[in-house]
């Protein structure tokens, strides 16, 4: 395929997407394998990675999966290696796994600190240095990074989450310093309020959703659809000159 289209082409690419089991994992998962990528899901609930692989699979796509805890930073080489025995050594990395525990400031524990900074922060970083080598020696890498509304937005109950995620929106531009020059850039995509287990208590609260819909410049809050144009421009040849960036998936919600 050439021309314009063939900038978006991801055939005879393959992407890991940690957290690719469910919400925002999912959603770029489905997107990059629909745009004919072969995709590994990575998670931890064995289950919801069979239901999730057999889906992209029933909608034309190619996925394979590694039930694996990424939190296990140790064990990070290991998950990479056999991730890369379902298709070949990945050339695009999706760091979608994340928590946010939504603690009160004055019950947040050290060890509930350490957790969401280890797996908001720390991981995506780890996880890419694994994989980055392959991608370094073919000269062609895409890493994406997840970040947040809390990268530049402060919100209740979240400062570990918050911190973690202004955090990624600096190690991003890290990651793209580091490797760019060398054919691997480094972007993030920072999503407004979209339906998703980390936000299952919003969702919760019907008028609390009203607002936030009203909050945004679109005048509605997101759906997981709405993410699938940029996995694929950010993973593919059409944004091969843009690096270290966040770009905001917000219906305008940081702009207003």
């Amino acid at each position: 395929m050439g021309g314009v289209a063939g900038l978006f082409d991801l055939r005879g690419r393959t992407a890991l997407v940690s957290g690719g089991s469910s919400g925002i994992g999912l959603a770029m998962a489905q997107a990059l394998a629909g745009a004919g990528a072969s995709v590994v899901l990575v998670a931890r609930r064995e289950q919801a990675l069979r239901e999730a692989a057999a889906g992209i699979e029933a909608e034309g796509g190619r996925a394979g999966w590694v039930a694996w805890d990424v939190s296990e930073r140790a064990t990070l080489g290991e998950c990479v290696r056999r991730a890369s025995e379902c298709f070949g050594a990945p050339q695009i990395l999706v760091n979608a796994a994340g928590i946010n525990l939504r603690e009160p400031a004055a019950r947040i524990t050290e060890a509930s600190w350490d957790r969401q900074i280890l797996l908001n922060l720390s991981v995506p970083f780890f996880l890419a240095r694994e994989m980055v080598g392959p991608m370094i020696e073919a000269g062609w890498g895409r890493i994406i990074n997840i970040a947040s509304l809390q990268s530049q937005r402060a919100f209740a109950d979240s400062a570990p989450y918050g911190a973690s995620k202004g955090g990624g929106v600096q190690l991003t531009r890290a990651m793209a310093e580091a490797w760019s020059a060398r054919g691997v850039t480094c972007n993030a995509v920072a999503p407004g309020f979209f339906p998703t287990a980390l936000t299952a208590a919003v969702y919760a609260d019907p008028q609390r959703v009203q607002a936030l819909a009203r909050q945004t410049m679109i005048g509605r809050n997101g759906e997981l659809r709405d993410l699938h144009g940029i996995a694929v421009f950010l993973a593919s040849e059409a944004s091969a000159y843009i690096t270290g960036q966040t770009v905001y998936v917000d219906g305008g919600f940081t702009a207003k």
